[in-house]
């Protein structure tokens, strides 16, 4: 979504807060040069659904003058601790800096709304668009393009439901710890803690699933080809710790 004026000036970054991939933060972020700010946590499906867009748009526009900025903002307790984001942004190989803001300030200063979040401001440090929650990809692509002064082909949309045209049915409601029973969705997944094993529907074969917990994170545990009704069961080993059962939307 476009800014509704061309005056609001993106927030200062919290000098004292810590960084990751990058040894000194003011320097990578230079006036003159367009900046994409997105707000995201490790533990949160939705930010990992949108992650691979992100990076894509860093290595499309970083050449072009593009900077790309991660906020780290925990929803759950395993994405607070600053060790697990450094562990979380090799893992997930995210090469762009990241901000931990594991207190919510910046977060705060931008009166941010949910993860993701995306911002995109102009070489003046002043907002030209931004967009709450998945989806908008291509819509967000070629507002850096007009930043940048590049044209190309849009990225491809890396799931059905991530078409401009797509038509989604209203998934069910994310539900604290494991959940067991009935469900509308695209797909399912855990917030995970620990290490041990998680059944899904009765371990593998025949749609069943069997996964090792390894690290905090979101774990995708079923994904329909579209919006689908069905039940789910769960078996969580005395290791392990589910903090939310999260769902995500398919096509109609």
């Amino acid at each position: 979504m476009r800014a509704p004026v061309d005056t609001i000036a993106a927030p200062l970054f919290p000098t004292k807060l810590p960084w990751v991939n990058v040894e000194r933060p003011q320097a990578s972020i230079q006036r003159g040069r367009p900046l994409l700010v997105e707000f995201w946590d490790f533990c949160r499906p939705n930010s990992l659904r949108t992650l691979p867009y992100v990076k894509a748009w860093h290595e499309r526009y970083a050449p072009a003058g593009l900077r790309v900025v991660g906020v780290h903002c925990p929803g759950f307790d395993p994405s607070r601790e600053e060790r697990a984001v450094r562990e979380a942004v090799a893992r997930l190989e995210i090469p762009y800096p990241v901000l931990i803001d594991s207190e919510l300030e910046l977060w705060r200063d931008y009166e941010n709304e949910g993860w993701p979040a995306r911002y995109l401001f102009d070489g003046r440090a002043r907002l030209f668009e931004y967009h709450y929650g998945e989806g908008a990809y291509a819509e967000t692509e070629l507002a850096i393009q007009e930043l940048v002064g590049v044209e190309r082909e849009p990225m491809a949309p890396l799931r059905p439901e991530d078409a401009p045209d797509a038509r989604l049915s209203r998934q069910s409601a994310d539900q604290p710890g494991a959940y067991r029973g009935p469900y509308e969705a695209g797909g399912v997944w855990a917030v995970l803690d620990g290490a041990g094993t998680v059944r899904v529907n009765g371990g593998g074969g025949q749609g069943g699933l069997e996964l090792e917990v390894e690290h905090p994170g979101a774990y995708a545990l079923v994904e329909h080809e579209r919006h689908t009704a069905a039940v789910l069961e769960l078996e969580i080993a005395p290791g392990v710790r589910c903090h939310a059962t999260c769902f995500t939307p398919g096509v109609t």
